[in-house]
């Protein structure tokens, strides 16, 4: 099966109450496994990761009164959709809204929306404390951090399990040797 290469831009989506808005989602070729997941979406070709991520989240929640951050964080992650396999890069931007009412836009695309199943704020308590599959790993201790911390330097990288550690922000995940 080929791998497809791709740049995606992710939005960590902040409202009033300092709840992070998450994506339900599946792959419907895998029956029965879901997790929660930012919004964001693959960056067209010659589109800036910016605009990539605005257009996405609009196209997936109808919100278009966000104030875009920067970005915060990023990875390389490998997964399957639809039998297709991807390496995706990603960049994770911090944004704030005041508007917490999702719509789906009626001139998206119907399988944009095919994986996704629901929509909800979390606190990050809820984020600590859900026995869910959330991706990426990091992200209630990530989230955590940039409440009260504020966004670090420069964006950090996200490692999965293995934990992260940059410019004066140093975590190591539970249950990791140390």
């Amino acid at each position: 099966m080929a791998v497809e290469r791709r740049r995606a831009a992710r939005v960590l989506l902040l409202d009033e109450a300092d709840r992070l808005l998450l994506f339900r989602g599946t792959d419907p070729a895998v029956p029965g496994v879901f997790w929660w997941f930012t919004p964001g979406g693959g960056a067209e070709p010659g589109e800036g990761l910016r605009a990539a991520a605005l257009r996405e989240l609009a196209e997936e929640t109808g919100l278009t009164g966000v104030e875009l951050g920067p970005v915060v964080a990023y990875d390389t992650v490998s997964f399957s959709y639809l039998e297709q396999r991807f390496e995706q890069d990603q960049w994770f931007h911090l944004a704030r809204t005041r508007e917490t009412e999702l719509s789906v836009p009626e001139e998206a695309a119907a399988d944009e929306h095919a994986q996704l199943l629901t929509a909800r704020w979390w606190t990050v308590a809820e984020l600590r404390e859900t026995d869910e599959t959330v991706y990426p790993v990091e992200l209630a201790d990530l989230v955590g951090l940039l409440l009260t911390d504020g966004p670090p330097v420069r964006p950090v990288r996200l490692c999965g399990r293995a934990g992260w550690s940059t410019m004066g922000w140093t975590y190591r995940v539970e249950g990791t040797p140390g």
